[in-house]
Order: C-alpha cells, then sequence, then structure tokens
C-alpha cells in the first residue's frame, strides 16, 4: 500500500517526448554495458544493476520528457549524465550507506573528483563503473563549454556527490533535518543545480557569464531544484523512506517537525512545490528581464536566456511526467501531466483543442489557485494587537562591553553630524529619525553585547554602521513605499556603491543622511583592509540595500513572499550577513572565503542568522503588520502558507528558531571539531573558527537581549508615536479620492518611523 494519496501537483506546462527516445534507450544501455554498471557487485551479494533492471527504470524516457526539443546526439549524451548520476548514488548506497562505513565514503567520493579535471590535467585510471562513467562524460562534454561553465558544473557535481557524507552521518545518528537545513542541504545533494547545468548544454543555451551569478539568475536554479526534489520527495517517499531507511527527505522532515500525519506532511509539500514553481516564473517574467535590459545583453545572449528558462520548464514538465511512469516511484493514482488526454506524444505538441479541453479538467491544486490567493491577498494595516511572545530558547549568556556608554554618546552625536534628525523630502514633514527616537531604539547596546570585547575604537564603529543600516532601512519603506516610486529607490541605490571606492579615494559630493553616513563609515572601515577583503564587503553592503529593492517591489505587488524566498532574503534586510562580514575580514588573510562556504561553515552561519532574524519577526509583528503596512515578517508569512492564525503562526516560528538553535548547538558540538581534523586546519586556523563560533553566540543572546529592552517594538511606544497627533502620519489611512491631504495634515509637525530589519 501507498504510504499516502499523491496529491493534487501544480502542473503549468505540458509534457512533451523527445522523438529520439528509442535511440537513447538503444545507447545508453549499451553505454552501461560498456562502463560496467551492469555487472558491479553488491557487498551482500548480487548486482547494483542488471539490464533489466536498468530497462525498468528507462532513463532514457525520463530524459526524453525532461529534454524533448534536442537532437539525438544530445539526448543520447544527457541520458548517459543521469544513468551516471542514478548508478552512483545506488552504487554508494550500497557500499557505504547501508554500512555505515564513513571512512570507505570519503576515500571513494575523494578518488572520484579527480574525474572532474581542469585544463591539461589527465584523470587516472578508473576503479569502478562510477568513475569511469564519469570519466567518458567529462571528455565528452566539457569541452564544448566554456570555463565558467565548466567551474559552475564542477561545484554542483561536488556538491551532489561530496553532500551525500550529510545524508550517511544523519542516518548514522538517526538526526532529522529541520525543514530550514533540509531545504539547503537538498540543493548540494538531491542534483537539480547540477541538471540545470546540463540544461544549458542541451538547449545549447550557456548564461552569460557576467549575470550568471545574479540573484534572478541564482533564483530559477534555486527555485527549479527546489521544486524537483520536492516532486522527488513526493514520488519516492515510499521507497526511501518505508524501504530503505532513508531519513532525507521532505515529507518525513514536514511529518516530524509539524507532529503531523503523513498525508498532510505531503499537502504540506506539494504546497510548497507550488509555491516554488510560481517563484520560478515570476523571477522568469519580471526579475529576468529586467537583468537583461540593466545590463544591455545582447540579443543572441537574451535569446539563449530565453531557451534557458524554456529549457528549466521542459525539465519540470517532463520530469513530473516520467516520475508518474517509473518503476522507481510510487505513483499509483498520479494525475495526468498538463498536456491532458490530447498529450504531446500523441501529436508532437500541445495542440489548441488539448490546451482548451484542459480547461474544463483543471483543478484549483492543477491551477496554482490557493498559493497565488494567499500571496496577494493580504489587507494591510490590519490591527493584529500586541503579539503574546513565546518562552524563547537561548542557551547562551549574555556579556556587555565597558564601553558602552561612550559609544552611547558618540553614536547620537555621529548621527546628528550624519542627518539622520533633519528634515527631509519625501518625509512630508520632519525626518526619519529624531534624537528621542535614535535613543530608545539604543542601537550602541545591541553592539555592546554582539561584540562586548571591541575596543572603543571598534564598538563606536559597529554602533554606527547598526544606526546607518536601520536607518536606510526606515528610510526607504518610507520616502519610496508609500509612493511606489521603484525607480527612484534603484537610483538611490545605485548611487550607493559611488561611496565605497575599492580604492579608499575620492567619491561624489553625498547627498542627504544615507550617502554621508555611507560614505564615513566606508573610509573608517576599510583602511586596514586587502583590496580582496574591500570587494567582499562592499559586496555584503551592497547585498543588504538591495534587499531593500526586494522588500519594496512585493510591497507594490502587495504580494506576501514564498517562504523560502523569505528567510533568504530575510538574512540581507536584517544585515546578519555584513555584520558577520566585519568579524571574518579580521582574519581574512589566514580563513578564505571558500573555507567559509564549506557546509558545516554556511549551516552554522545560516543558523544563527535565522534564529535571530525570526526573533527579530516575533517582537516586530505588530510594529510592522498593523502600523506600517509591512508584508516581510516571518509570522505573516507562516499565517499564509500554512493558513493559520498569527498564534499558530508564532508558535510554528518559534518552532523553527529553537530547531535552528538546535543545529548551531550541534554544528557546535560535533561538526566543527570533525572539520577541523577532517580538513587539517592546523591549531590558528580552527582556533580563529571556534572563536568565531563562540562569538556567534554572543551574537545571538545579545540581540535577544536587545529586543527585549530596546523601545524599537513596545506597544506603548508604537501608539503613542504612530497616531494622527504623534510622531508619524503611517496609522492614519484614511483611502479613497481626495484624501491624500488628510494623511499629510495627520502628520504635521511629526516625524516618521519605517519599517526594521537589522536590530
Amino acid at each position: 500500500m501507498q504510504a499516502f494519496t499523491l496529491p493534487d501537483f501544480y502542473l503549468p506546462y505540458p509534457a512533451r517526448l523527445n522523438p529520439n527516445l528509442e535511440r537513447a534507450r538503444t545507447h545508453s544501455a549499451a553505454w552501461a554495458r560498456d562502463m560496467g554498471m551492469l555487472d558491479a557487485p553488491k557487498p551482500s551479494g548480487g548486482v547494483v544493476w542488471d539490464e533489466a533492471a536498468l530497462d525498468k527504470m528507462d532513463y532514457a524516457l525520463m530524459c526524453a520528457y525532461t529534454h524533448p526539443d534536442c537532437d539525438g546526439a544530445i539526448l543520447d549524451l544527457i541520458t548517459d549524465w543521469y544513468v551516471w548520476v542514478f548508478f552512483f548514488d545506488d552504487h554508494f548506497l550500497e557500499h557505504f550507506k547501508y554500512s555505515r562505513d564513513h571512512s570507505g565514503a570519503k576515500a571513494y567520493l575523494d578518488h572520484l573528483e579527480l574525474f572532474m579535471t581542469e585544463g591539461d590535467e589527465q584523470p587516472p585510471e578508473p576503479t569502478n563503473p562510477a568513475e569511469a562513467g564519469l570519466k567518458d562524460l567529462w571528455a565528452r562534454t566539457v569541452p564544448a563549454m566554456s570555463d565558467a561553465w565548466r567551474r559552475r558544473f564542477i561545484t554542483s557535481t561536488h556538491n551532489l556527490m561530496v553532500e551525500s557524507m550529510w545524508e550517511l552521518n544523519n542516518i548514522d545518528i538517526g538526526r532529522i533535518a529541520n525543514p530550514i537545513e533540509y531545504m539547503q542541504m537538498r540543493r548540494r545533494v538531491g542534483g537539480a543545480p547540477w541538471s540545470a547545468n546540463l540544461v544549458e548544454y542541451a538547449a545549447q543555451a550557456e548564461i552569460p557569464a557576467r549575470i550568471a551569478a545574479l540573484r534572478p539568475m541564482e533564483v530559477l536554479s534555486d527555485t527549479f531544484s527546489d521544486a524537483v526534489h520536492l516532486r522527488n520527495d513526493l514520488f519516492s517517499y515510499q521507497r526511501e523512506v518505508r524501504e530503505e531507511g532513508e531519513n532525507s527527505n521532505a515529507v518525513l522532515v514536514f511529518e516530524k517537525f509539524f507532529d503531523c500525519p503523513t498525508q498532510d506532511a505531503a499537502e504540506l509539500v506539494n504546497n510548497q512545490l507550488t509555491s516554488r514553481l510560481q517563484q520560478f516564473e515570476h523571477t522568469a517574467l519580471v526579475d529576468v528581464p529586467a537583468v537583461l535590459a540593466e545590463y544591455a545583453i545582447a540579443p543572441d545572449d537574451q535569446l539563449r536566456v530565453g531557451s534557458y528558462v524554456k529549457g528549466l520548464q521542459d525539465w519540470q514538465a517532463g520530469g513530473h511526467e516520467w516520475h508518474a511512469k517509473s518503476s522507481r516511484y510510487m505513483n499509483e493514482g498520479t494525475v495526468a501531466s498538463a498536456a491532458g488526454p490530447f498529450g504531446s506524444a500523441a501529436f508532437g505538441g500541445p495542440t489548441e483543442f488539448a490546451s482548451a479541453a484542459n480547461l474544463f479538467t483543471m483543478t484549483p491544486g492543477r491551477l496554482g489557485l490557493g498559493r497565488r490567493a494567499a500571496q496577494y491577498s493580504h489587507r494591510p494595516f490590519e490591527p493584529v494587537g500586541h503579539l503574546p511572545l513565546p518562552e524563547i530558547y537561548m542557551p547562551f549568556p549574555i556579556r556587555t562591553s565597558r564601553h558602552l556608554d561612550a559609544a552611547r554618546r558618540h553614536g547620537v552625536e555621529w548621527a546628528r553630524q550624519m542627518g539622520f534628525f533633519d528634515s527631509l523630502p519625501g518625509v512630508e514633514v520632519g525626518g526619519v529619525w529624531n534624537e528621542r527616537r535614535y535613543n530608545g531604539i539604543d542601537v550602541a547596546h545591541c553592539a555592546a553585547m554582539i561584540d562586548a570585547d571591541a575596543t572603543a575604537e571598534g564598538l563606536n564603529l559597529s554602533t554606527d554602521w547598526l544606526a546607518w543600516g536601520t536607518y536606510g532601512d526606515d528610510y526607504f519603506p518610507l520616502v519610496f513605499g508609500a509612493t511606489r516610486n521603484l525607480v527612484a529607490a534603484k537610483l538611490c541605490n545605485d548611487r550607493l556603491s559611488l561611496f565605497m571606492p575599492l580604492d579608499a579615494g575620492a567619491t561624489p559630493v553625498p547627498h542627504g543622511p544615507i550617502e554621508t553616513g555611507l560614505a564615513d563609515l566606508w573610509r573608517r572601515t576599510v583602511e586596514p583592509m586587502p583590496m580582496a577583503a574591500r570587494e567582499k564587503f562592499r559586496r555584503s553592503v551592497e547585498e543588504m540595500t538591495a534587499s531593500w529593492l526586494w522588500e519594496l517591489a512585493n510591497q507594490s505587488e502587495n504580494r506576501v513572499p514564498d517562504p523560502i524566498d523569505y528567510v533568504e532574503m530575510r538574512r540581507r534586510t536584517f544585515g546578519s550577513d555584513l555584520t558577520m562580514s566585519l568579524a571574518k575580514l579580521a582574519h581574512f588573510e589566514v580563513v578564505s572565503e571558500e573555507l567559509y562556504q564549506n557546509r558545516v561553515l554556511h549551516e552554522l552561519d545560516t543558523a544563527a542568522q535565522d534564529y535571530a532574524c525570526f526573533l527579530n519577526d516575533l517582537f516586530s509583528y505588530q510594529k510592522e503588520i498593523e502600523f506600517e503596512g509591512e508584508l516581510h515578517n516571518m509570522v505573516l508569512v507562516i499565517q499564509k502558507f500554512l493558513d493559520v492564525d498569527r498564534l499558530k503562526a508564532r508558535d510554528v516560528v518559534n518552532d523553527l528558531m529553537t530547531a535552528r538553535m538546535q543545529q548551531f548547538e550541534h554544528i557546535v558540538a560535533n561538526d566543527l571539531p570533525a572539520m577541523i581534523v577532517e580538513l587539517d586546519l592546523g591549531e590558528e586556523v580552527g582556533g580563529i573558527l571556534t572563536k568565531h563560533a563562540e562569538a556567534l553566540k554572543e551574537w545571538m543572546s545579545g540581540i535577544l537581549e536587545w529586543h527585549i529592552k530596546s523601545v524599537r517594538y513596545k506597544e506603548e511606544e508604537l501608539r503613542g508615536s504612530r497616531t494622527p497627533s504623534g510622531t508619524t502620519g503611517f496609522t492614519f489611512h484614511p483611502t479613497g479620492l481626495g484624501t491624500s491631504a488628510l494623511r499629510l495634515a495627520g502628520s504635521i509637525g511629526t516625524t516618521s518611523i519605517g519599517a526594521p530589519a537589522a536590530p
């Protein structure tokens, strides 16, 4: 019996079949035999695959569905790649996952990586079918692509091989990941980013190198990958969890985290799958065209990007169709593809008649109506009232710098000099902050706890960065959000880079507090930094300020973010990458940037970031939702995603915080020491990383204590300063023709406060 009834999938694209299917079947079977995959022994006896098993799994059918338009030779090569990757997965399972042979698994993976050569490197002689297959495929594929593509493909292939150790370790200790950890790690180990790279090859649509690393292109790959993996987890739950004892499956993760029946967990996974597909569509139709225009991408490259997007869509549709047919998966009662009864297998493509007929058989699930309605139906400025805080798990103590009082005195004077208390155009009457408000927010207190050992000068600098980031994040929604003036916001943001010259040289004359403050901070911060560190730090600042534009764009559309997109962008809007960069760059020449991308350190940092971001959302819920009309709050995102009230959503957010904190503790106690030994990092680097983990403990505990003490989120402060006669007009919201004058009158002689993100 199936573990659950498969849900009503969102199927926005028709599945089509490549006419070269039979050729690919014949070729791939012969190729697998030549590589030794059909007689590779299992430790327990028998073989990993035989010809009958390969025929039954039918990877050629999968590739013919997922790459319907490529020619026969390319389809042969793509099919070989998928035969290889599935063989690798099963071979690794038989030899190392069942036996829990960690040392053997590491040696196996280390040797397999030697076959991904660069330049004139020569691979060793293969010792097993996985190595033989990779050697052959590498030689047939990589020469046709650019060096930039090769580097990206090496990274994605490395991840899907090496991160199998993460799955193995979790199986070994019986640990099931939390939802955020799982989604991040599934991208690495699941292989869909690798599939996206192969779409570039198959569609002859390599992404231009100068935009490949931009956020819209990364979101295309990430949303594609998440949807592929979530769909696979739904179809493979029976085999992986019930039969093979795997614990890396989204249905199981949701089942355990939400403590719900398997069927309910499957529905939640399907809702997230739908949300990711719709995020993909939004990115492809809104964000990618904007990037192509901004970077003046040539017409032929624009066509390639369009072909790449189409290739990813084809993969989604074809992948679903293959899962519904393959013997590898649980697929009884699967909904038919979007092509309906007149599918492209019969006619070579969807017809107008087929499309019209499908309109009468489409369900709300297949149309994705529920998620769209939830995302776009929020009513801003709803009176939600005070959100009672749950019991927040915090295992670490706080310490406070002895320079706090001096930093407070310095901070208020610096803010005054930068113009933070001045009246500004676009804020009706008054300024973004006044001195009383600045003192109540007390960013110096936050800085003194997250960097208790700082020198007096260092604490002043940290205080000023927190003030600048918080002021900027208040300024953008207040000046540009109310008018939906996204063009002016982008122009303002673009100018900020001018005040961060890598040579620390001259800048334009700054206009307004944002530019004045950044020019001063940049000069004080980067003088002792080497050039590479300056480049890294500038990227951190630019990513934070660009995230303010992302918030404004969502607000202009009244669009509550997709949960995964929100979590990833919240780290930027909160400024956590920026504050962490300041600490990391102190050891820039000792600890490489590449090392911080290691799974262990990446999860350590993001677990801490998510904890701090979510606690901010708990404290700021009423301020943001009721008084500022914000959409960017994890409690609201969960309300809309799960269709629950604010108290239930609050508890889910608190559970996520607790799970991320417990993951952080697990990494510090187990994974970090093991990584230091495994990579032979030595005493100096190991000591720096250990201190980094200790600093993150104080970073989290200090941020929590600051939220408790600061007036920024207290209801009495909100009501006292946000009435028509108070310090802002943002509570008084008459609507309709001729009411703008009332709003102006309600704010005469007042100051305005916007929404927070950084502490």
